[in-house]
């Protein structure tokens, strides 16, 4: 992630691995308020749906964010693997429990993965599909085009 930030020239707030994520994204809000920012991206990889501790951090760093940044405009992103089977509509639907998921980001379908696993948490969990990750350079995040996805599942 700091790769990343450095070659976006951006900021980042981090600490040593094993630190409290709340208190991170706390000192990240403090950070944002006192360089007037326009963005905050609090990045909580590694979260698994199935680590009942993990969540509960997930959990913390949210209240965290309506206690101290209520007045910012709150995005929640899914990154999903396009490689991900089945177990990709059992992990969105737990980590919908515990945040409110407003968009899925869809990775890796610069592969051979087609991305079907969207197609059921759009359906179940109505969450729409806003970005798509296809390659490894910073221009490969793209905005997401219903159109191109379903007609490179048919080539």
């Amino acid at each position: 992630l700091k790769e990343w930030c450095d070659r976006a020239e951006v900021d980042i707030i981090a600490s040593e691995q094993g630190s409290d994520p709340g208190a991170v994204v706390f000192d990240a809000i403090q950070a944002a308020k006192a360089r007037k920012s326009d963005i905050l991206i609090c990045d909580t990889a590694g979260r698994l749906h199935n680590k009942k501790d993990l969540m509960n951090e997930l959990s913390k760093i949210f209240k965290i964010l309506d206690k101290e940044f209520s007045e910012a405009h709150i995005d929640v992103y899914l990154v999903i693997d396009a490689t991900t089977g089945q177990n990709g509509i059992v992990q969105a639907k737990l980590f919908k429990e515990t945040c409110n998921i407003n968009g899925l980001i869809l990775t890796k379908l610069d592969g051979t993965a087609k991305g079907g696993i969207a197609f059921p948490i759009v359906n179940e969990l109505k969450i729409p599909i806003k970005y798509v990750g296809v390659g490894e350079q910073i221009d490969d995040l793209q905005d997401f085009n219903a159109t191109d996805f379903v007609n490179a599942i048919f080539e």
